[in-house]
């Protein structure tokens, strides 16, 4: 009995140590002392062609090989919520859908080398939030694209090898030390390995990074194959990459035009930065805390350098902290930092009570008037601090309660409790308070969508729309060079005009223009600033009219010459005959000797058979034909003349 109760047991233990086991698999149940254990699956079945739907919830690791299966359909395992490894290697899969992972969130390890896989579909790591080990090796991958760096962060074993990458983005290796800006660390278990061998790399500006990683002697990135080499182009084809020197591969380079400002509530700050780096680097702003600037402008004159403005209009005490320029390109990046803070406070002077007179006491109140202020000051050095003290008045004492002075673009005034003083206030008082802020009501806010249109070289058109001022409401413009005060020129004109010409200005220079009303407050008028456009147009049409000018001289003086050469031929020739007479009787007679045979001797060895008959008589011979056949001579006896035809 005691047998077949142990038999029993044995056999419950052994169904329970199995459960629906795919019948192409095998299942092992690693079992400890404790009663604790882990359930591990092998699927190497040839004749598998689709992923096992019924295996046991509680593996832990499975590993699928060396079958027929071809693709990884969606949500293939996410019933296995205790899956820790995931091997699915040397199969046939092509295809891998972007939710096959689904509802992995403790895989550690996940294995997918050997297969046939073209694209992989990165965002699916994101459903694999512990996953630390990924390897791809020996497939068909072709790149790596940048989308998919945020899925990498967490990898510390990243197999790439045996592909067909030739490059790689270039924010890749900014992940990880030391381009990410983290201490190098010589821990071990903080190392992050990568297999990057068995690739046609293409050595130029975007695997510099990578390269330089090969070439350091302590870095947390290990590489399992440090002899990478290069397969191009052809002038670094089988070179180490230990050994390659990339051509025209600049990191940037940032400055500032400041590392510290200082300026006044209200006023307008510029900050500049430049960059200066191969490929030419793109440029950004940014505040402390990440928040991203937006107002700003830039430009790159040339290959390599960029440079970058950002303006602030109207700063207010939230706007002070640092902020940051970044520039970035394939090389690397590097970055400045610019400290802005807000300048002013508030100087208040009571002087105190007497005792002995309460009913008669002085009392004095403060108003502060900020500083002069430009609205295009970037940087303020000194404060200013001006009192207006208000006579004492005689009226019955009461208890003040301390009021917060009111923040304004143009001046600054820090808030602050004040504690309780007994002063004097009487009906003159208050009549003189409301005389003040008449005084200083601010007629300029009804000037409004101020702005500069149709800027020519010499001359611009100011703009503006004034509401609630009256049409005859005298107004002032103001305008000269930025920076120079001194050689200010105004212009007058009324609020319902809207627009005036402002002449005479200077071609490719900055220019302030402010916009002056009666009884506005100091420092409260709206400006603006503008550029005059340069003459290059100008100047490049007359450049191209002398080119022009001296190509037609060029061609035309020669001819000129010749005609000239020509007239003073004829010219000479017409008074001069007798060379022309001369002339033509070269060309027409020539001279030359005729002869003819002698007379028959008994003498039977002649010594000559010819006779040459006289000068005069050849040279009076004309020449009338080119051939000799057109000419005949005829004898008329042995002793005539001859007698010659033409």
């Amino acid at each position: 009995m005691r047998r077949l109760l142990c038999v029993h047991v044995f056999l419950c233990c052994l169904s329970m140590a199995h459960p629906f086991c795919p019948s192409q698999c095998t299942c092992v149940f690693h079992g400890r002392t404790d009663g604790a254990g882990t359930r591990s699956v092998l699927c190497n079945d040839p004749d598998m062609s689709d992923i096992p739907v019924n295996v046991p919830v509680d593996t832990v690791k499975l590993r699928v090989e060396k079958t027929a299966i071809r693709r990884i359909p969606t949500e293939a395992f996410y019933y296995l919520v205790d899956l820790r490894y995931l091997w699915i290697t040397y199969n046939s899969i092509t295809s891998v859908d972007t939710g096959s992972f689904y509802n992995l969130k403790v895989l550690h390890e996940l294995r997918l080398d050997g297969n046939m896989i073209s694209m992989f579909p990165w965002e699916s790591l994101k459903e694999m939030p512990r996953l630390r080990t990924l390897d791809l090796h020996n497939n068909r991958l072709t790149s790596v694209p940048t989308e998919a760096i945020p899925f990498l962060l967490n990898i510390t074993y990243l197999d790439l090898s045996s592909n067909k990458l030739a490059t790689l983005p270039s924010d890749l290796m900014d992940i990880w030390p030391p381009f990410n800006g983290a201490a190098v660390s010589t821990n071990a278990s903080q190392k992050v390995v990568l297999g990057l061998q068995d690739n046609p790399w293409f050595c130029d500006c975007k695997i510099s990074k990578m390269i330089e990683i090969s070439k350091m002697t302590v870095t947390p990135v290990v590489l399992m194959d440090q002899f990478l080499t290069c397969s191009g182009p052809e002038n670094l084809a089988g070179v180490l990459f230990q050994r390659a020197e990339i051509d025209n591969c600049v990191k940037p380079t940032v400055m500032t035009s400041a590392t510290k400002i200082t300026s006044p509530l209200g006023s307008n700050v510029l900050f500049r930065c430049d960059t200066t780096g191969f490929p030419t680097p793109s440029l950004y702003w940014s505040k402390s805390g990440g928040s991203t600037v937006d107002n700003t402008v830039q430009e790159s004159p040339g290959d390599g350098i960029r440079w970058s403005i950002m303006s602030l209009t109207g700063i207010l005490s939230k706007d002070a902290g640092n902020y940051s320029c970044k520039a970035k390109n394939v090389a690397g990046s590097a970055e400045a930092t610019i400290s802005l803070s807000i300048a002013g406070t508030i100087s208040t002077t009571i002087p105190p009570v007497s005792p002995s007179n309460s009913t008669a006491a002085t009392s004095q109140a403060t108003t502060l008037v900020p500083p002069t202020e430009n609205p295009n000051l970037s940087a303020v050095t000194a404060d200013k601090l001006v009192t207006l003290t208000v006579p004492p008045r005689t009226s019955t004492t009461i208890a003040a309660v301390p009021k917060r002075e009111k923040t304004t673009p143009s001046n600054i005034i820090q808030k602050g409790s004040l504690k309780q003083e007994k002063i004097q206030q009487g009906s003159n008082g208050r009549k003189l308070a409301a005389d003040e802020k008449s005084k200083n009501s601010d007629a300029s806010k009804s000037v409004k969508d101020f702005k500069i249109v149709e800027e020519t070289s010499d001359s611009a058109v100011l703009l503006w729309t004034a509401d609630g001022l009256p049409n005859d409401a005298p107004l002032t413009v103001v305008y000269s060079p930025y920076g120079e005060d001194e050689i200010k020129r105004t212009v007058e004109t009324n609020a319902g005009s809207g627009k005036v010409l402002l002449e005479g200005l200077s071609s490719g220079t900055r220019y302030s223009v402010c916009l002056i009303a009666k009884r506005s407050a100091a420092g409260k008028d709206p400006c603006v600033d503008f550029y005059t456009l340069d003459n290059v147009e100008d100047g490049g049409q007359n450049q191209l009219f002398i080119i022009i000018s001296g190509i037609a001289c060029a061609l035309v003086l020669p001819l000129i010459a010749l005609l000239l050469y020509k007239i003073l031929a004829l010219y000479c020739k017409v008074n001069n005959p007798g060379s022309d007479e001369e002339e033509l009787e070269k060309e027409s007679y020539v001279k030359f000797e005729t002869i003819s045979m002698k007379q028959r001797t008994m003498n039977p060895h002649p010594t000559e058979l010819w006779a040459r008959r006289q000068t005069n008589e050849s040279e009076r011979m004309l020449l009338c034909s080119r051939s000799s056949i057109d000419s005949q001579m005829t004898y008329k006896s042995d002793s005539s003349r001859s007698e010659y035809l033409c």
